[in-house]
């Protein structure tokens, strides 16, 4: 997706594009009139739109986008995933029956969903209180879990990740293992040790599958607040990237891991308030960020996520939504509310993000135990990893 050039484009209710340097101050980052208008700050702070409760007679309005008219639409909320349900295809006959007996359609649910990795429209889901990963296939109208008994058997996944070819990789908190399978749940092998990890947070894999990035978030008590690197088939350690601190390179209580479109790494460092930029080799380049309720601040990110053109997407659990900046750390865009109440967009407890190779963005709400999906408007409806068969989706 191509964002306007931050000079371009007027500030507005949704979107927000930087005209100053992001190591300034966050009420520099605001423009004058920005800043002058404290109604529209608070609809921005509270995220991307202001979005309506679930009326009907509301929702017959149009599609739900982002950022809001009359603003250039970004992004369209597309649908929410809480069940099996909403990935098979109804059956006619049970849908007859269900019509005559006032029957519900029954579907497997999520307990406590936390993180999500998505390849070409296949999800994969931790659940940590159901203690598995719940796959739901939309393309092929699928649903299966993986890690319910050994080998791999999960206890509590936490982090979530896959490779280009769909093998999935999960950090499971409890037991400090990486536990590897491939796209249909077989289980292909684990790397642990007693002394491997404090506390495990998240695992992001490369591409091609050949390396490992493991966030250990460390804790209050512990020195090694870092990222892993390993070895994905060998499981050897090649170095570890950061120390407990806050200085450039340097972490408290790192959360999560992304790797660019050009092989950059962005970790979201949630302790020190920000997401700092290494090069593949681990070198620390710059970092964007600062405690603060403003345009570009963070509160409590979480998890972070990149699209096909590089953006970056991170977590923010306090405000209820996740900022889009470029590649170097000027803030694009919001999307989402905190709320109270379920809805669209709405959003109590965050924490997981994925985007697929189509664009489609995965949002996790643990609260509301549910997946918001929004499809970027250069993507026209139908296109993609959709309900369509593999065959004919997109390659």
């Amino acid at each position: 997706m191509n964002f306007p050039s931050p000079s371009a484009a007027r500030p507005a209710i949704g979107s927000f594009h930087a005209t100053t340097p992001r190591r300034t101050t966050a009420s520099a980052r605001l423009s004058a009139g920005l800043a002058a208008c404290a109604a529209v700050l608070a609809l921005v702070v509270a995220g991307c739109a202001e979005i309506k409760p679930q009326a009907s007679s509301e929702r017959d309005l149009g599609p739900l986008v982002y950022p809001a008219p009359p603003d250039q639409p970004r992004f369209y909320f597309e649908r929410t995933i809480m069940s099996s349900a909403d990935v098979i295809a109804d059956n006619e006959d049970d849908a007859w029956r269900r019509a005559l007996t006032g029957e519900s359609r029954a579907g497997f649910f999520m307990s406590k969903p936390y993180g999500i990795a998505v390849n070409r429209g296949r999800l994969f889901v931790t659940d940590t209180a159901e203690r598995q990963v719940k796959v739901f296939d939309i393309p092929e109208g699928r649903y299966f879990t993986i890690g319910e008994e050994d080998p791999g058997q999960l206890a509590k996944p936490i982090g979530i990740d896959t490779d280009e070819a769909g093998n999935v990789y999960v950090a499971d908190a409890s037991t400090r293992t990486i536990q590897i399978y491939d796209r249909d749940g077989n289980h292909l092998r684990a790397i642990k040790g007693d002394d491997m990890f404090d506390r495990l947070a998240s695992v992001t894999v490369s591409a091609d599958g050949s390396l490992l990035y493991v966030v250990d978030i460390g804790g209050v008590s512990s020195q090694n607040h870092r990222v892993r690197v390993f070895d994905s088939m060998t499981g050897e350690l090649r170095q570890d990237i950061g120390k407990r601190g806050n200085g450039p390179g340097e972490f408290n209580l790192p959360r999560d891991l992304a790797i660019g479109k050009d092989g950059k790494l962005y970790v979201v460092d949630g302790g020190n308030f920000r997401v700092q930029i290494f090069d593949n080799g681990g070198q620390f380049i710059d970092s964007f960020g600062a405690a603060g309720r403003q345009l570009g601040n963070f509160s409590r990110p979480k998890e972070v996520a990149v699209d096909p053109d590089g953006n970056v997407y991170v977590v923010d659990t306090a405000f209820g939504n996740f900022q889009i900046f470029n590649p170097e750390g000027e803030l694009l865009m919001f999307i989402g509310q905190r709320s109270d109440s379920p809805g669209p967009g709405r959003y109590m407890l965050p924490s997981g993000i994925a985007i697929d190779l189509d664009g489609r963005v995965y949002f996790v709400d643990q609260w509301f135990r549910k997946i918001d999906v929004f499809r970027p408007a250069a993507l026209k409806e139908g296109e993609g990893y959709t309900d369509a068969p593999l065959d004919t989706a997109a390659k």
